[in-house]
C-alpha cells in the first residue's frame, strides 16, 4: 500500500485509483420518540462506500458499489443517494422479481443498538447467481483494490460465494488488491465452521485486513491479540489493522507493529457504522499516500465524530476535518 496517489497500483499510468466495494445495501428503519419511525439506507460496506468517496480525492480514487437490487423505487432511490455521495453504480445487477433486504435498529441509553432484519430474499443475495453474473465478476479483474466483509460473504447462496472467491482469486493474479473488514455474524451463517471455512479461504486472498477484535475472537477463539496477528501473518495478510472499539488500534504491517490510541468521545449516541468509517477512513488515507499510523488516526478520527450521531451516515456538514493529501 505504498503506492503513488492517483496512480494505479498496477500500472504507472496517472488516473484515478479503482475502487470497488462489495455487499448489500439495506433499508433502514429506525424507531423514533413517539412512536415515530424515520427511513433510510445503509448496510456496512455501503457505509464504507460513502466515507470512502467523501474522504477521497474524485480525481484520485474512483469509487464503485457492487450489489444486486431490485427494480422498485427503493432501489432507484439507493441509487440516486450512491450517486448524491460519489459512489458509481456500473456493476449493480437488477434483477426485477427481488426487493432489497430491510432492517430496524433498536438503540439503548448507551448509544449500544439491536438490529432486526428482514433479508432472506434480498437481491443481494443472488449478485453472482446464474450466468446473469458473469459480467459483474468479469468486470472485477478491472478494478485496482476490491473491499468486501464477512457480511459480503455470508449474505451469499453458497454457489454465489464460491464464484465470488473464484473472481477474486483471478482478480488478485492479475494484480488487483483485496481488502477484507471481517465483521462477523453469526445468525448470517448456517454454523461457526461454515463461517470460519470461508474466513479462511478469504484471508488467503486478503492482502489488508481491517479487524474487529470482538469478531475474530469469537469466530476463531484466539486469547489475544498476538496469537490474531500471528495467524493473520501465516495466512499470508500484509497488513492487518486491529480495530478495539475505544481502546487502541494495533497494526501489522511490512515496517514492524504499531499502537494507535483512540479518540475519546464525551458522549456516545449510536455505534452505528463505528467500524464501517473506521475502516473507510484508514483506506482512504492509505489510498492517498499516507502511512498505516497516519491512516488508524484518520479511522480513529471519523468513527469518533460518527458515534455521536444516530443512523449510519453522519450529515456532510459533520464530517471532520480531513484533506486529499496524506498528513504529515
Amino acid at each position: 500500500m505504498t503506492d503513488t496517489p492517483g496512480q494505479s497500483p498496477r500500472t504507472a499510468t496517472p488516473g484515478p485509483v479503482k475502487v470497488a466495494l462489495v455487499g448489500e445495501c439495506m433499508i433502514e428503519m429506525r424507531g423514533e420518540a413517539d412512536a415515530v419511525f424515520s427511513q433510510t439506507f445503509g448496510g456496512d460496506t455501503l457505509n464504507a462506500a460513502v466515507y470512502l468517496a467523501r474522504l477521497t480525492c474524485r480525481d484520485a480514487v474512483g469509487v464503485q458499489y457492487i450489489t444486486a437490487l431490485g427494480a422498485d423505487s427503493f432501489s432507484a432511490a439507493m441509487r440516486q443517494l450512491w450517486r448524491d455521495e460519489g459512489v458509481g453504480e456500473a456493476h449493480v445487477r437488477v434483477i426485477d422479481d427481488a426487493l432489497p433486504g430491510l432492517y430496524f435498529i433498536q438503540t439503548d441509553a448507551q448509544g449500544e443498538r439491536r438490529f432486526l432484519y428482514w433479508r432472506g430474499e434480498a437481491a443481494a443475495r443472488r449478485t453472482f447467481d446464474g450466468p446473469e453474473a458473469d459480467a459483474v465478476l468479469g468486470a472485477l479483474a478491472g478494478y485496482d483494490y476490491l473491499y468486501l466483509s464477512g457480511i459480503s460473504l455470508a449474505i451469499l447462496t453458497v454457489s454465489g460465494r464460491e464464484r465470488l472467491m473464484q473472481a477474486l482469486a483471478t482478480a488478485r493474479r492479475g494484480g488487483t488488491r483485496i481488502v477484507f473488514d471481517n465483521n462477523y455474524r453469526p445468525h448470517l451463517w448456517p454454523d461457526a465452521a461454515t463461517a470460519r471455512q470461508a474466513y479462511q479461504q478469504m484471508l488467503g486472498l486478503t492482502d489488508m485486513a481491517l479487524v474487529t477484535w470482538e469478531d475474530d475472537a469469537q469466530l476463531f477463539g484466539y486469547a489475544d491479540a498476538d496469537t490474531l496477528l500471528r495467524a493473520y501473518a501465516e495466512s499470508g495478510v500484509g497488513e492487518v489493522a486491529l480495530k478495539r472499539g475505544a481502546d487502541s488500534c494495533l497494526l501489522q504491517c511490512p515496517a514492524g507493529r504499531f499502537e494507535v490510541p483512540a479518540e475519546q468521545v464525551r458522549q456516545i449516541v449510536d455505534t452505528t457504522a463505528a467500524g464501517d468509517s473506521f475502516s473507510a477512513a484508514y483506506l482512504a488515507c492509505r489510498l492517498q499516500g499516507g502511512a498505516p499510523q497516519t491512516a488508524a488516526r484518520w479511522g480513529h478520527r471519523l468513527a469518533a465524530q460518527v458515534v455521536q450521531h444516530r443512523g449510519a451516515l453522519i450529515p456532510r456538514a459533520a464530517m471532520p476535518s480531513f484533506t486529499c493529501a496524506a498528513e504529515v
